[in-house]
């Protein structure tokens, strides 16, 4: 006990204010919960691949090619698509944001624009109901919670041009990055591909998920600093199931064999999965609302205020000057 926390009174007797988190955990569940994911990178990565083999379900349609002469199909336009999922009870709603892929055009500047745009349009409709003077008691939540901002595996570093949008996206959202198809490289590529991408990361002060908060605790910031040594996961992805040992597995068939995404020595799938669903989901809502929505309220409340100022000092000088004129007018007159 801290020595600034009280001395809780005793209690003589059973009152049952200790059902109150089963009372809260019984609301929630008929509630339910909301989450949406965005998936950013050029085209060809398997962003919908990758939230297939994450929510182990068909959510997304592929656009992967199914031969190799066929051309990738592109996303041509930001698309939302819903899907509520249950799983032991839990209900979660998810929205699910694919974007253009980016970096596709031979003109690729401010490519960005309609990703950074929606992010913040979401923010700007949820503000609008929560201003609202008789406001819906539960707002729906379109704000995006988590990106999945998806890495070339070129084996070099981070494109210029990545660069730009990561930047762009780290100030108004959690990024969390991932080499698609790693298993393009050797362990070797891949881990010296990963120091490369962090120090780019570092000195361009690029800020991705997750981070530390204030009120975390000693846990939770060591946690931080596990995950953070682990960026970018290097992730394969795979639809197709198999049965090994009498349960279902996820695999991704090559010419040398099968790859197990489940299988952590052959990708880090399963650190990403955990990390972003058993552990972090909470907190990739609660920090888009706490810290990018709030930030962007202030700005936008702040910028209301000082229009409202500006308007009403405008009003007020056109004010004085019709008293002004009125007062001056019979003089002329009289002259």
């Amino acid at each position: 006990m801290s020595v600034n926390e009280p001395v809780p009174t005793p209690l003589h007797g059973y009152v049952g204010f200790d059902t109150l988190t089963k009372q809260i955990e019984s609301k929630l569940l008929r509630r339910g919960f909301q989450f949406n994911v965005m998936v950013v990178g050029q085209s060809g990565l398997g962003k919908s691949s990758l939230i297939n083999t994450l929510f182990a379900s068909n959510l997304l349609s592929s656009k992967g090619r199914m031969e190799p002469s066929d051309e990738v199909r592109q996303t041509t336009s930001i698309t939302t698509t819903s899907h509520t999922i249950v799983e032991k009870g839990v209900k979660l709603k998810l929205n699910l944001i694919d974007t253009p892929g980016y970096g596709d055009l031979i003109n690729n500047e401010h490519c960005w624009e309609p990703i950074v745009k929606y992010i913040k349009d979401q923010y700007s409709i949820y503000l609008r109901k929560e201003l609202t003077a008789v406001r819906e008691r539960n707002i729906p939540d379109t704000r995006v919670h988590a990106v999945l901002f998806f890495i070339d595996p070129s084996g070099h570093s981070l494109r210029s041009i990545d660069i730009q949008v990561l930047k762009k996206l780290g100030d108004i959202a959690n990024v969390i990055p991932v080499i698609a198809k790693s298993d393009a490289l050797t362990l070797g590529e891949r881990e010296l591909f990963k120091k490369r991408i962090r120090a780019s990361l570092q000195s361009n002060g690029i800020r991705v998920y997750p981070f530390d908060h204030g009120d975390q605790d000693d846990e939770d910031r060591e946690l931080n600093s596990l995950v953070q040594s682990l960026l970018p996961f290097a992730v394969v992805t795979a639809e197709k199931t198999v049965e090994v040992d009498g349960r279902p597995v996820r695999v991704r068939q090559v010419g040398s064999g099968l790859i197990n995404v489940e299988n952590k020595s052959h990708c880090e799938f399963l650190q990403l999965r955990d990390f972003m669903l058993r552990t972090n989901l909470h907190d990739l809502i609660e920090t888009t609302g706490s810290m990018f929505y709030e930030s962007f309220r202030s700005k936008q409340l702040l910028a209301l205020k000082e229009s409202s100022a500006k308007q009403q000092a405008q009003q007020h000088a056109q004010h004085q000057q019709a008293q002004y004129a009125s007062a001056t007018a019979p003089s002329a007159q009289a002259a």
